[in-house]
């Protein structure tokens, strides 16, 4: 089951800013959506911009709207950079191979006889 809507942000190109209840957020472009006679009316900015969260889809004004499985499944991620991602203790450090090799190791006891 795909993960209802929490919030919306809209964007000047007819595109919603969606966060997830996952905490994913996704980019849902609206203009594929004009071709059909029902989403046409959302290209009145004004009437766009009346959309709302709805038991975790989108509606607008004049019974227009969208499941929340649509939303997810036809929306792109949005790349998030490392300051914007929460960690639980502070930022995750990225581990790649040349970081892991500049970690000291405790040097090795040798026993002496």
């Amino acid at each position: 089951m795909n993960p209802y809507v929490k919030s919306i942000k809209f964007k000047d190109d007819y595109s919603l800013l969606l966060t997830f209840e996952n905490g994913e957020k996704r980019v849902f472009d609206l203009k594929p959506y004009f071709e059909k006679p029902v989403f046409a009316r959302l290209k009145n900015a004004n009437l766009f911009k009346t959309a709302r969260v709805v038991s975790g889809s989108v509606e607008w004004q004049g019974e227009i709207d969208l499941s929340y499985d649509t939303l997810y499944l036809e929306s792109k991620a949005v790349k998030t950079t490392q300051s914007q991602r929460k960690t639980t203790g502070g930022r995750k450090k990225n581990m790649t191979a040349a970081n892991i090799q500049k970690k000291k190791l405790p040097k090795a006891r040798v026993a002496l006889k």
